[in-house]
């Protein structure tokens, strides 16, 4: 994909990013394209799809992509494969690749019956406003045994643009995108610091001198470095509300299971150990055992593999962090707070928070490429 600071950031100061988190530094804003031709494939996979289609230009079939948004964001916009038939007819809008000619960024598109999406606009179809309808049907209520029922599939509010196109303005909580003016919203540069001429911050805290030299050489576009790019886990914090994946949360006698719709990650919560095991076997999960205080549910996660916390923070095996979920019964926002020491990348606490809500779309199992180089014309020709 945040604690609540962060996720403001990517909401308002830096939603224009979207170009950033797809790579789209490659892509040319200023300027627009539009095609006509022949869809030859629609790759609905994270971190973000891609749209193959084939165009005669002076009596050559020339093939193009475009690329457009996670699956996670576009199935909840209500964008499904089944609507993109090969061969049907596309149009498609969208930002010119300066290095690929036959590559775009995209804005628009307007399938054969005359079905128009935008980058970020919702495309609701029956299906999707009864889910909607359900979700929002779902009452507070509790386990047997007392605490609160926070099995279900959960998801965080939908991020749209004010320019549904994603050509401009900001990424805004979709409950008040009608509260602004279409592209309105300013791009600004990503935040951390500590005030002026004071030390970045991450998670309100300043980082160790390794850390901050580790984080000086972050390529987060780099396979090697963002293991989103490997179609990895980046940790238990980004991974849960990062770019609206559906999650999912199951309760049983002995145990929580929590599935992050992002990459597929699997977490065991048990809640019959009061220590962790003497010996635990690192994995970018963790081992996690819990424990309800009242209606609250503490969450305490250690044995991690060494990687990327948030980027461009790095984690270590000393890594330690604490949950706190609850559930409001009255809106039935299951917000999420958090720390995390590593006294290894951290001097203080990676504090911060999170919500998400009953989810308008059910969960499933991650579908994610690897972004390494593409042969596109291999990718393309495939009819």
């Amino acid at each position: 994909m945040f604690r609540a600071a962060v996720f403001l950031v990517v909401s308002v100061a830096c939603a224009p990013l979207a170009f950033a988190h797809h790579g789209g530094g490659s892509f040319d804003s200023s300027k627009a394209v539009t095609r006509t031709g022949k869809l030859v494939k629609f790759e609905f996979i994270n971190p973000h799809s891609w749209i193959y289609f084939d165009v005669v230009e002076n009596g050559k079939v020339v093939h193009h992509r475009c690329e457009t948004r996670s699956a996670h964001t576009l199935r909840r916009s209500g964008w499904t494969p089944e609507m993109f038939k090969v061969g049907q007819q596309i149009t498609i809008e969208g930002s010119p690749d300066r290095n690929d000619p036959q590559s775009c960024y995209l804005s628009t598109i307007v399938l054969a019956d005359g079905s128009r999406m935008d980058r970020y606009g919702q495309y609701v179809r029956p299906k999707a406003a009864a889910s909607i309808a359900k979700a929002k049907s779902r009452q507070f209520s509790r386990r047997p045994t007392g605490e609160p029922d926070i099995s279900g599939d959960w998801a965080p509010e939908q991020l749209v643009m004010t320019d549904p196109r994603g050509r401009g303005g900001a990424l805004v909580p979709l409950s008040t995108v009608s509260q602004y003016k279409p592209g309105e919203g300013r791009i600004g540069a990503p935040g951390g610091g500590g005030g002026r001429g004071g030390p970045r911050l991450y998670g309100g805290t300043e980082l160790t001198e390794l850390g901050t030299q580790q984080a000086a050489k972050f390529a987060a576009f780099g396979v090697a470095d963002n293991p989103r790019m490997r179609c990895e886990t980046t940790s238990i914090l980004f991974d849960w509300t990062f770019d609206g994946p559906v999650n999912r949360i199951t309760q049983n006698k002995d145990t929580i299971e929590i599935l992050y719709g992002q990459m597929s990650l699997k977490r065991i919560v048990y809640m019959n150990q009061a220590r962790h095991p003497a010996t635990i076997k690192p994995t970018r999960a963790g081992h996690s055992i819990g424990r309800w205080e009242k209606d609250v549910l503490v969450v305490d996660t250690v044995g991690f593999l060494p990687g990327v916390l948030n980027a461009p923070v790095l984690n270590s095996d000393k890594l330690h962090i604490v949950e706190r979920f609850s559930l409001d019964p009255k809106t039935l926002t299951l917000t999420r707070e958090y720390a995390a020491d590593d006294p290894v990348y951290l001097k203080g606490q990676y504090t911060g928070s999170d919500k998400v809500q009953v989810a308008d779309q059910s969960y499933v199992p991650d579908t994610c490429k690897e972004q390494g180089l593409i042969d596109f014309s291999k990718e393309s020709a495939k009819k």
